[in-house]
Order: C-alpha cells, then sequence, then structure tokens
C-alpha cells in the first residue's frame, strides 16, 4: 500500500505538552479524518508534518519523499487550508489568481477561477468584504489549483454553516476520485469526520489513542446498557471503555456482534462522539486524570 503521509515517531516537546512518539501512516486515495480535544496536538501534528516547526525526533514522509515538506517538487503537490484566511484585505480574486501564478509553477488559472465562480465569490469584491465562508472557500480554491495531490486541512471547516461546509465536503469527497489525491482532514465536527472520512485517527494530549477505518468503527463497535454485575461479565479484551451511573453501566465494546445475541443486554450503535469520549476517558483514567 501507498501513503500520502507516514508519520513514525513523531516527538515535538513544549513546557507542559508533548507529542509522544505518534505513528500513523495515511493511505493514499483516502479521506482521513484527525479528531481530539482542543490541544489534543491535531495542529502541533499537522504543523511538524508540514515542517512548520521543528521536531524533536522521528520521520516523516510524505507522498513517498523523506521529509518531503521541505522539498519544492512536493509542496507544490500539497494543498494546506487553515482555520483562518491569510489573504491580504485589499485582494480580489483575479489578484490571488495572478499572485498564485508567480508562486507554482503547476498553476491551473482555469481550474482555479471555476472554483471562484462554483463558490459565487465575487471577482471585483475585496477580500476584506468576504463572509468567513467565503474566505474558506478562496483558501480551498487555492489548495486545489495547483495540480494537487495531498490536500491537508487544520479546522477549516469550524464556524461555518452546515449549508456551506456540505458543500465544501462535497468538494472534497469529488477530489479524491482521482486515486492519487487523499485528504487529512482535522476537524472537531465529528458529523463531518463521520460522513466522509475513510479513516478515523484519534488523539489525546499528544498520544495517538486510535487508528481505524470508519467501517470497522461503524460495525465493529457498540454501546452495551446494563448492570455493573453484568458489565463485570464481559471479556475484558472488548471493553474499550465504560461510564456508570447509579441506573446502568455504559460500555464502549469491539466485536459488538458477539454480544448481539446475550437477551439480558442491549447493544446500540457507537456514533464516533461515542467512541471518541469513552476512548478519552478511559485513557484520562490510566493516566490518573480526573474527568
Amino acid at each position: 500500500m501507498e501513503y500520502a503521509i507516514d508519520v513514525q515517531g513523531l516527538t515535538k516537546h513544549y513546557p507542559g505538552f508533548a507529542l509522544e512518539h505518534v505513528s500513523f501512516s495515511v493511505p493514499s486515495g483516502s479521506i482521513v479524518g484527525f479528531i481530539g480535544e482542543n490541544g489534543a496536538g491535531k495542529s502541533t501534528t499537522i504543523k511538524a508534518v508540514l515542517d512548520l516547526i521543528q521536531k524533536d525526533g522521528g520521520e516523516i514522509t510524505l507522498l513517498g519523499k523523506k521529509d518531503g515538506a521541505a522539498l519544492r517538487e512536493v509542496k507544490e503537490q500539497i494543498g494546506v487550508v487553515f482555520d483562518e484566511s491569510y489573504f491580504p484585505d485589499n485582494l480580489r480574486v483575479p489578484d490571488v489568481d495572478t499572485i498564485m501564478r508567480c508562486i507554482f509553477r503547476n498553476w491551473e488559472s482555469e481550474k482555479f477561477l471555476s472554483y471562484c465562480r462554483r463558490f459565487e465569490l465575487p471577482e471585483k469584491k475585496m477580500v476584506k468584504t468576504f463572509s468567513r465562508g467565503m474566505k474558506m472557500k478562496l483558501s480551498i480554491a487555492v489548495a486545489l489549483s495547483h495540480q494537487t495531490k495531498l490536500l491537508i486541512l487544520d479546522e477549516a471547516t469550524s464556524g461555518l454553516d452546515p449549508v456551506v461546509r456540505n458543500e465544501i465536503l462535497d468538494i472534497f469527497q469529488e477530489f479524491i476520485q482521482e486515486e492519487d489525491h487523499t485528504v487529512f482532514l482535522s476537524s472537531h465536527i465529528t458529523s463531518d469526520i463521520e460522513r466522509i472520512a475513510d479513516y478515523i485517527l484519534l488523539i489525546h494530549k499528544g498520544k495517538m489513542l486510535l487508528f481505524e477505518d470508519k467501517d470497522t468503527l461503524r460495525y465493529e463497535y457498540g454501546i452495551v446498557r446494563c448492570t455493573r454485575e453484568r458489565a463485570e461479565q464481559i471479556e475484558k479484551s472488548q471493553i474499550v471503555g465504560l461510564r456508570e451511573n447509579q441506573f446502568e453501566t455504559e460500555i464502549l465494546v469491539k466485536h459488538a456482534g458477539k454480544l448481539q445475541n446475550a437477551a439480558d443486554l442491549v447493544v446500540d450503535r457507537a456514533s464516533l462522539d461515542d467512541i471518541l469520549l469513552f476512548t478519552v476517558k478511559k485513557d484520562r483514567k490510566e493516566r490518573g486524570e480526573r474527568g
């Protein structure tokens, strides 16, 4: 299998926070959803992958090239969108086209302007008049218009209304129709991730807790509700995490199908939010933290 992003043993230390030997591989031709709480390490990981910060250890390979983000030939194939637009306020769409043509050797003006028309971005108005959604659409149009193979987005859809987010997610799904195109999407909006991602990557306090394909999460994980006594009879190897209250015990289990025929158990489908909450709760408990 070819990987668009391959990270092995990535470490980065800050006062009070550290990425702890982070490893994951993003298959080419897929959409990977990168989730975790605020401050979990998503942005730090992405900045390290893009060589925007100096890593303390580990190896990063992009599009088959070690330390690819430092190579112009690789950078030209990577489209990046952050949670804010960084275009000067006095620019118009044609100005952005002219500037990008000077930056990227493979800049595709026709494709860029086509995206701008599709996004209904006014050509004669300055960026400062654009709404947040329009600015993000402009950033995405740029990111997709230089023969891009890898699209990396850090909370690019946060703060946008559902209609705009839906439109942008459609674009991402169209983008990966070409098999060598890949999307790495960091977002705290789990409904967006559930809709389009092929794989889910979960980070908590600088540590990777889960990397699984979405179909496995959808069909293999479940929420069991039962008494505390009955919960103790479930195989420990199946239990991902649990939550107790005075009335019942809720358990996130793997291989939920093994429990479907148990007459005394209720097994419901686990949402991505459930998987995030229970997995993080288990990690906190193992670290000896409260919450």
